[in-house]
């Protein structure tokens, strides 16, 4: 008898398309999740109005109050300048060559005031300088190229205000022979420990250098400032500093026009650039005229030996108000509702266990997460420009009716390029913390624990800040994720100028997306652990 085997039954398929967990769906869920939850609206929408509002408050909270007060000289870009400086020399018609030895730089107390004698421990500023100079005209502002002996920082090699190339350690108790050579637009710059042997420290071309361009010697020496801190206060002192340089072997080759002379190129400091001070209407940071300052910048001559006594400066002018920053502040309060909202945005489905359905629906974990990350990221960016552009338009003109306008202070624009990153950047911040929210609420699982973090990383440091040491105190806008609000500033930090960078001021220790790096990685770091977690535990 044949024993027959029945077929299989076939596979059962449903007629319905099947749904799966593909990304583009999971974005649509976490986004129908997000807009249909009003009270989320509604902080998304606090958000907006109590950053618009903070910044309001704070642009115009300032006040600057005097009169008078020139616009500041500007370097052949364009930069703000301090161009102020003891000069002896004459104009050099052409190519040629101008040489000399710096055998000594001092400071001289007898032309500060008191307040400035107590200050620096009795030696020249740290960029007290002398040296050689290659200038278009004495004209503030002009373009040059200068070769010089510092008191802290050796030999430098400095053109046209921002540029700063390093050359040997050499202190100034160490003569040192420096030299200039033009041929056509290019300058070259070189020292010499026996004025035989020379090093060439760097080269640069200075574009409108005329044909006939004033060489010599020069000595300058910008103010000096201390910082004083207690908790909750920060005091800076500050006052003009003056400098004497002593020379000899001085000489020109080349076709000369004219005697040597001496020039008090620029006017005279108004009183000390004091970093960390808000600018003045007459000369920003104080480098105005006025009749405080030293103002006795002197030259003199002997058996061949010049020396020169003077006060100022030859660099680019910092402005320690940045006014683009300034009108962003209230993001710093505005992330705590965008913060909030990341929390619960996951929290809120852990604890009415509506994750497990997420998780049913959607069993790649690791898209589940992503997919909220983009969809709250994405919202609180919006919500973060939309804070951000009214802030700033709001705030700026509350800043100039406050006497922070042109001249005496720059004017930010949107279409500047600097400041339009400062405000795009805000908003980005803002998104980045509450991703970052939405990690720690994952994470942890708890909306009071991941928020209590939350108030350590990003609102107790600004808290704390004024109270610290100032190392401590910039290591922590470099290290934590308050860092990411370093992207607001705007101004420029060189190296050849000393500023005392008060973090509670807003001058961060590092470059604008430098620190928005660091909260970057703080976010990545978060993700990837709430990933790990929510992918090895049960919901």
């Amino acid at each position: 008898m044949t024993t027959q085997t029945p077929p299989k039954p076939a596979a059962y398929r449903s007629a319905l398309a099947r749904g799966g967990d593909g990304f583009v769906r999971l974005l649509h869920a976490e986004w129908t999740k997000l807009r249909t939850v009003r009270r989320w609206t509604i902080v998304m929408l606090s958000a907006v109005a109590v950053t618009i509002l903070v910044s309001t408050l704070s642009a115009g909270g300032d006040s600057v109050s005097g009169g008078g007060g020139g616009a500041p000289p500007r370097g052949p870009d364009g930069t703000r300048v301090v161009d102020a400086f003891q000069f002896v020399g004459q104009p050099l018609a052409g190519d040629g060559t101008v040489t000399a030895r710096v055998t000594g730089l001092t400071r001289d107390t007898a032309e500060e005031d008191d307040r400035s004698m107590t200050l620096g421990g009795g030696k020249p500023a740290p960029w007290a300088k002398a040296g050689v100079i290659v200038k278009a005209s004495t004209t503030p502002g002009s373009t040059y190229a200068a070769m010089m002996l510092t008191q802290s920082h050796g030999v430098r090699f400095q053109t046209d205000f921002t540029v700063d190339r390093a050359g040997s350690s050499a202190p100034p108790s160490s003569p040192r022979w420096l030299r200039l050579t033009r041929a056509g637009n290019v300058v070259t710059g070189y020292e010499s420990a026996d004025g035989v042997v020379w090093d060439k420290v760097g080269s640069a071309t200075l574009e409108g250098l005329p044909a006939s361009a004033e060489v010599g010697l020069f000595v300058t020496s910008p103010g000096l400032f201390a910082v004083e801190r207690q908790f909750g206060s920060t005091s800076v002192e500050g006052g003009p500093s003056s400098a004497t340089g002593t020379f000899d072997g001085f000489s020109v080759d080349g076709r000369t026009e004219g005697p040597v002379r001496g020039v008090d190129v620029g006017a005279p400091p108004r009183g000390p650039r004091v970093p960390g001070a808000p600018d003045r209407p007459d000369g920003p940071a104080g480098e105005g005229p006025g009749p405080d300052g030293p103002g006795n910048n002197t030259a003199s001559e002997s058996g061949g030996v010049h020396t020169l006594t003077a006060s100022g400066d030859i660099a680019p002018m910092e402005s320690e108000t940045d006014l683009a920053q300034r009108s962003l502040e209230g993001a710093m309060i505005g992330l705590i509702p965008l913060a909030a909202l990341g929390v619960l945005f996951i929290t809120a489905e852990y604890r009415k266990g509506m994750i497990l359905t997420t998780f049913t629906a959607s069993p790649r974990r690791g898209r589940v997460l992503a997919a909220k990350a983009l969809v709250l990221g994405t919202a609180a960016f919006a919500v973060g420009l939309v804070a951000s552009v009214a802030s700033f338009l709001i705030g700026q003109p509350l800043l100039r009716s406050s006497g922070l306008r042109p001249p005496q202070f720059p004017e930010p624009s949107l279409g500047d390029g600097r400041v339009f990153a400062a405000v795009v950047g805000t908003a980005g911040v803002l998104a980045l913390v509450a991703v970052f929210a939405m990690a720690l609420g994952a994470l942890l699982r708890n909306t009071a624990a991941a928020v209590s973090v939350i108030i350590v990383l990003l609102v107790l440091p600004q808290i704390l800040l004024s109270g610290l040491p100032l190392d401590a105190a910039r290591f922590i806008m470099q290290a934590t994720p308050v860092a990411g609000f370093a992207v607001q500033r705007t101004t420029d930090d060189f190296g050849q100028v000393d500023s005392a960078c008060i973090p509670e001021d807003g001058c961060y220790p590092q470059a604008p997306w430098a620190g928005f790096g660091v909260l970057l990685l703080y976010t990545l770091a978060a993700l990837a652990l709430a990933a790990w977690r929510i992918r090895r535990r049960a919901a």
